[in-house]
């Protein structure tokens, strides 16, 4: 069994934004499985679901951003799941738009989903996915940035991108998160 966190805001008017690529990730994998995300459980929109012959759970944290891990962690009481299995997918500043980076420990890099994760889990060793939105222009307000939508100059990066995602994302089903990095760190 495996979980795999989506970071994202709730709300319309946050859906196309940056920091919602790891929703658009979850949504687009769903989509592919026919895994619907709907059950409203542990702070957080929950999907259930069989791909490739492993039992997976699709989470979209409800909490807003700043405060993802209290759905991290609400879900592992529940559930009784180990961090192991956990994958965490989201935008990364440091990532070129259309390039994805995994890992699987280090520091939150001044990501505050990924900050609250480490404090409601007490770890920095989890499974992550890091989404490439770029940085701005010296000068733009970084929460402006995160927050502002994808130009349409980036539509095909952004589908790359999510595209690259879900394929990982199903690759780490049946091998090792080492062997998942070594294939899709380009």
């Amino acid at each position: 069994m495996k979980w795999i966190v989506g970071l994202g805001n709730p709300g319309p008017k946050y859906e196309k934004t940056r920091h919602n690529i790891g929703w658009m990730a979850l949504d687009a994998l769903a989509e592919r499985h026919q895994i619907a995300i709907k059950q409203s459980k542990c702070k957080a929109l929950i999907g259930e679901g069989n791909i490739g012959g492993t039992k997976v759970y699709l989470i979209k944290p409800m909490t807003f951003m700043n405060l993802s891990g209290e759905a991290v962690r609400a879900f592992m009481d529940y559930y009784k799941v180990p961090l192991e299995d956990l994958i965490v997918v989201y935008d990364d500043l440091d990532t070129e738009v259309g390039k994805i980076r995994l890992r699987y420990q280090g520091s939150s890099g001044g990501h505050n989903g990924i900050k609250s994760i480490i404090q409601h889990t007490g770890t920095q060793t989890f499974n992550r996915i890091r989404m490439g939105i770029s940085r701005p222009e010296p000068g733009y307000a970084i929460i402006d940035y995160v927050l502002g939508t994808f130009p349409k100059q980036q539509a095909e990066a952004l589908k790359s991108s999510i595209e690259q995602t879900c394929d990982a994302l199903e690759y780490s089903l049946q091998a090792t998160f080492e062997q998942t990095m070594a294939k899709f760190n380009r």
